[in-house]
């Protein structure tokens, strides 16, 4: 793919949408981008490390500690600076292996049809009657803490969703009439796979990362408060929600505030910059060209 054109394209695009299309991009890709900073130079920018003890335990922000310190008495900033690259990354891993899955059986069954296309349906639609969240739940307690665990636990859950809709748009494509003049001249299916389908889920699959990740991040903190996400004492937003809420009612607000707000700015960074990318990728924009 020739990435110049592809900017390009982008950039025309972008050009003519919606005011309120690109704000939603330019803010919450700035969000992102500054939790990557802190997924790049954490090491840098945290003032003591995330998992030093002291006896300054439940201290309120000071200077020193400017969002306090927990129970045990680890600076709370450090641990929300470290604990990016774990909510991040396990959401990233997540949203990877579902989307990949997704894309390789939802294109496959929508392309060839037949008894895999119903094999498939029979057993996503089986996967979809439990919600999402229940679903990954199961998924947790059997396979238990930990990075990669949670990582396939939430991408489990986000398989058939995923697959429906890449199914969907594969049997939309496959059968214009374009497709139909590739089979008569000869071409392969992997041909017509790569050249006049793929570049259908182009649009869909930025989208759909960006969405995933937001949706990742609230699953992650979800599991981190209940317990069955990153063990201690990696550093976990949603595990220091849940160590901060016995002391919440107490007056040490910090403890519950600040990792929700590094949730909240996540998922506000990654569902806009989705409902923007959504509006700017729109295929009817694209006809206004």
């Amino acid at each position: 793919m020739d990435i110049k054109k592809s900017f390009k394209n982008f950039k025309d695009l972008y050009d003519i949408a919606p005011t309120s299309a690109k704000f939603n991009f330019i803010f919450g890709l700035s969000l992102v981008s500054l939790l990557v900073i802190f997924i790049l130079f954490g090491d840098f920018i945290v003032p003591h490390p995330p998992l030093e003890l002291t006896d300054n335990s439940l201290g309120p922000p000071t200077w020193d500690n400017i969002m306090g310190t927990d129970h045990l008495g680890r600076d709370l900033f450090s641990r929300m600076i470290a604990g990016t690259k774990y909510s991040l990354g396990t959401s990233f891993l997540a949203t990877t292996l579902g989307l990949i899955i997704g894309l390789l059986l939802g294109s496959s069954a929508g392309f060839f049809g037949g008894k895999f296309d119903r094999f498939v349906m029979v057993f996503m639609d089986a996967l979809i009657v439990f919600p999402q969240f229940i679903l990954m739940l199961i998924m947790a307690i059997v396979l238990g803490q930990g990075v990669w665990q949670s990582a396939v636990a939430i991408a489990i859950s986000g398989i058939p969703g995923r697959f429906r809709m890449i199914r969907s748009l594969t049997i939309s494509v496959k059968e214009r009439g374009f497709i139909e003049a590739e089979r008569v001249i000869g071409a392969s299916n992997w041909h017509i796979i790569r050249y006049h389908i793929m570049p259908y889920y182009l649009s869909v699959l930025f989208v759909q990362i960006s969405l995933g990740m937001a949706r990742g991040t609230l699953s992650l903190a979800g599991l981190g408060y209940l317990g069955l996400g990153i063990p201690p004492p990696t550093p976990d937003w949603g595990a220091e929600l849940n160590a901060g809420r016995p002391y919440y009612l107490s007056g040490h607000w910090w403890l519950v505030i600040f990792p929700g707000v590094f949730v909240l700015l996540a998922m506000m960074g990654f569902n806009l910059v989705a409902e923007g990318l959504d509006t700017i990728l729109n295929p009817t924009m694209r006809r206004l060209q």
